[in-house]
């Protein structure tokens, strides 16, 4: 497999979609972690794989862009107000980075490894596992997660308007037991893999061929709290401690 990936590093490349505002954590994506920026940790997950022709940052921010090309990406647009506020979507923003990457370079990309620069415990070998898995089933798109911890049908509740508590319906629910329903996953927000046209054409992240890498909890932290950075940056200690 290792020699059709080397292949496809031709005609794959990777982003990482990064603003300046962060409400959570303000300026997280620049702040120290591991005696590093948050984001040098993905950059560096992205170049030590190997997969890509180049990776790319696309933010808003000039501090941002200066970080990104220190630690060895490339970042050579600012991204348009519309697609910077709180309520962009995920997905246009994407597009639009491959849109400027392929303009950029002056060549079409048949893939695309979409990174999430607050999953700094991730490996090189997720990523590796990742897009093996996305080519050996000739998905669409591929989407990481982890196992879910409780079943959403017999630990989630709702309000209702009316003051009501009831249990969120779905159809696995009419289980009598947890055991007997699908397994159930988290999204980890880790990274996404599209072909071209899946990404080009479409903004729904599920399609009729959207595989599934499933990555272990400790790997699968999401930074959107101080508490989750805590966690993380103690989390990385002992990775390091350990020589993981």
């Amino acid at each position: 497999m290792k020699s059709n990936l080397e292949a496809l590093k031709e005609q794959t490349i990777s982003t990482i979609c990064v603003r300046g505002g962060s409400k959570g954590v303000p300026g997280k994506n620049i702040r120290e972690l591991g005696g590093k920026p948050l984001l040098a940790h993905t950059i560096e997950h992205a170049l030590e794989s190997g997969l890509f022709f180049d990776v790319v940052v696309s933010t808003d921010c000039e501090k941002i862009q200066k970080t990104a090309r220190k630690w060895g990406a490339k970042s050579f647009f600012l991204r348009a107000k519309d697609l910077a506020g709180d309520s962009a979507a995920k997905i246009p923003v994407i597009r639009d980075a491959l849109i400027q990457s392929e303009e950029y370079f002056g060549r079409e990309f048949l893939y695309l490894v979409d990174l999430d620069a607050t999953a700094p415990v991730r490996t090189r070998e997720h990523l590796l596992e990742g897009f093996e898995k996305f080519l050996q089933g000739n998905h669409s798109n591929l989407i990481t997660a982890t196992p879910s911890r409780k079943h959403p049908g017999f630990n989630m509740v709702e309000r209702k308007a009316d003051g009501r508590v009831e249990r969120v319906m779905i159809p696995e629910a009419d289980k009598v037991r947890r055991q007997d329903c699908p397994p159930c996953y988290d999204m980890n927000a880790s990274f996404y893999i599209w072909k071209r046209d899946c990404l080009l054409y479409s903004d729904s992240l599920f399609h009729e061929k959207t595989g599934l890498y499933v990555m272990p909890e400790e790997t699968s932290f999401d930074i959107d709290s101080e508490l989750d950075w805590f966690l993380v940056e103690c989390l990385l200690e002992k990775m390091e401690k350990d020589g993981f």
